[in-house]
């Protein structure tokens, strides 16, 4: 009997090639192959929409903390004028919104904070009365002297009231504001007095019917978040 070889067991390497059958290229991992431009190109795109993606809702929240920020933090300081937001008005009596900032506009007045007072809005179609007017008729009514009150009595929103603003107290030395309106409205009317190139600050009505952390207020606040989103190119470009 013819005993087994020790290697008898043993089997040719697999990958080995026949010796007539071509040789066989293993191509890399598909990790390994090099990007080509267009992939590299795509990448860069996908990061960049992802960005974008995540920056918006950042933005829109940071912007509503500003103007919750700005309408409950009164600012209140001695300036050169005071600066009163128009509101409704009917037939010269103002809405209960447009008192509100007006008992707080002469309260501020009062304590001395500013020598001069500016009222602005102007008027709708048919109306008797601009918002300026009834404003300065309550103020005069209450004790401040006419010769203290300036008009702005055009705009009808807010950039074009503040563009009034300047150009009333342009020569007259006025370089600080002290902005009186509902509080969600004043982080956007700031904005709008330092583009202007005033120093501005601002101390909302407390007595408003639109009640802090209302209902009512928080609708504002979003619509100011978008006011202030829209200005900003404005701001940011002049």
């Amino acid at each position: 009997m013819v005993s087994a070889s020790p290697d008898s067991h043993q089997t040719w390497p697999a990958s080995r090639p026949a010796a007539d059958g071509p040789l066989r290229t293993i191509s890399p991992p598909i990790h390994q192959q090099p990007l080509t431009r267009g992939s590299r190109a795509g990448t860069w795109l996908r990061r960049t929409v992802l960005a974008i993606a995540a920056l918006i809702p950042l933005t829109l929240l940071l912007t509503m903390a500003s103007v919750y920020w700005g309408a409950h933090n009164d600012q209140a300081r001695k300036v050169d004028a005071i600066v009163v937001l128009g509101a409704a008005q009917y037939n010269g009596l103002p809405s209960p919104v447009l008192e509100a900032r007006l008992a707080h506009a002469l309260a501020l007045w009062d304590e001395g904070l500013a020598p001069r007072i500016v009222v602005t809005g102007g008027k709708m179609p048919g109306d008797a009365y601009t918002e300026a007017e009834t404003e300065a008729n309550y103020l005069i009514e209450h004790g401040v002297p006419a010769a203290a009150i300036i008009y702005e009595n055009a705009g009808r929103d807010t950039w074009q009231s503040m563009q009034g603003v300047a150009a009333v107290l342009k020569g007259t030395g006025v370089h600080s504001l002290l902005l009186v309106s509902d509080g969600f409205h004043l982080t956007r009317t700031k904005l709008m007095a330092r583009q202007l190139g005033f120093a501005a600050y601002g101390s909302p009505a407390p007595d408003s019917p639109i009640r802090p952390w209302s209902g009512d207020e928080f609708s504002y606040v979003i619509r100011e978040t978008g006011g202030i989103l829209a200005f900003l190119p404005t701001f940011i470009f002049g």
